[in-house]
Order: C-alpha cells, then sequence, then structure tokens
C-alpha cells in the first residue's frame, strides 16, 4: 500500500493565506536531489520557515504552536510554477492529508492525488470563511468526507461538495498508487492475457 487509506478526515488546520504559493516555495530547489518520498517535510517551505542561520521565523505559521493539524489552508493558485513533484512529496512527508484552496495548479493538483494528498478546491467564500473561523479558533475543525465529497466547517455547519476524478478518488479510499492499482488487478489481467489469442 502506498499510503494510508483516506475516508473521513476530521482535523484542525493550518491557515496559509497567501495567494500564488508556487512549488519552488513549497520545496526549494536546492532539496531535490534525493528520489525517495522521505525527509522532504523537513524543507516544506524552507525560506519562509527559517533564516540564513536555520533558526526559525516565529511569524511563520509553521513555527507558531498554536496551529496544527493534517489539513493545510492556502490562498488561491496554490502550486502553481514548475511541475517537482517533491512539493506534493513535502506537504506529505510534513504530516498533511489534505490541501483546501479556492483554485489548485493542475499539475500540483495531480502530483497530489498520486501521493495520498487530497487537494480540495473551493468557493472563495467557502475559503474566507475558512480563514475566519480558524483566525478566531486556531482548534477550529474541519471535516473533509471524501465518499461524500463535501468539507464542512464543523462549528459552523457550512459546506461544500469538491470534484475528484473518480479513479482517483478510488485509489484514495484504497490508498493505492497507480502501480498498486494496477497489482490490485493482476489476476483479472492474467485471465485477460490468458483468453487472449495472440
Amino acid at each position: 500500500m502506498a499510503y494510508d487509506k483516506f475516508n473521513v478526515l476530521k482535523s484542525s488546520a493550518v491557515p496559509l493565506p497567501i495567494e500564488n504559493v508556487d512549488t519552488d516555495q513549497i520545496i526549494p530547489a536546492r532539496f531535490l536531489k534525493a528520489t525517495e518520498r522521505k525527509g522532504f517535510g523537513d524543507n516544506l517551505f524552507r525560506d519562509w520557515r527559517y533564516n540564513s542561520d536555520n533558526t526559525p521565523k516565529e511569524q511563520f505559521v509553521l513555527n507558531n504552536p498554536i496551529y496544527s493539524g493534517k489539513i493545510l489552508v492556502g490562498g488561491k493558485n496554490f502550486g502553481s510554477g514548475s511541475s517537482r513533484e517533491h512539493a506534493a512529496w513535502a506537504v506529505y512527508d510534513y504530516g498533511f492529508r489534505c490541501v483546501v484552496s479556492s483554485f489548485f495548479a493542475d499539475i500540483f493538483r495531480g502530483n497530489c492525488l498520486n501521493i495520498g494528498v487530497l487537494p480540495v478546491q473551493v468557493s472563495p467564500e467557502l475559503l474566507d470563511e475558512i480563514f475566519k473561523a480558524i483566525e478566531a479558533d486556531p482548534n477550529t475543525q474541519l471535516e473533509v468526507n471524501l465518499p461524500k465529497q463535501t468539507i464542512t466547517i464543523l462549528a459552523s455547519g457550512k459546506f461544500e461538495t469538491f470534484g475528484i476524478n473518480d479513479y482517483k478518488k478510488d485509489n484514495l479510499l484504497n490508498g493505492f498508487d497507480d502501480i498498486d492499482y494496477l497489482l490490485n488487478l493482476e489476476d483479472q489481467i492474467k485471465t485477460f492475457a490468458a483468453n487472449t489469442p495472440l
């Protein structure tokens, strides 16, 4: 199994109300040397999190202990820029299982779905409501229900539905990446091959 199954996630959230966050800000290019998915979380938003002497920047949200959770809430156009899949790896390795925004770059969205991070696109209005709810109470709980394709601010009950490709939804529910999906069909593939003339 490539990653944990995603079903219903109830969690507090980390707010990052910045628009046009690109993949170089998510994981700077100098950290792209590794080919395994491990260790990238340490450098998630590296240049925003740390000073040049590696001391934490106290004002950055990931260094603020009042915010925590498995959901990252970003501004519009999250994940723009180059197509590096390491950006999604860094988000996952840090511990986020869901990213919420009013718009995602397509390649970043696809890279997230490939490794078990659910990108939830909401209206600008609901995104604003989420930011306000977190500002009022950093422990605000969001519920992301993948089977129903809904995201809800639990304190207010405000919710929206979100779209997702059926194939990617099924993979997330089962914890499959593309290779796991094919391996799960191994018996069917063998049967088809045995019964199909060359």
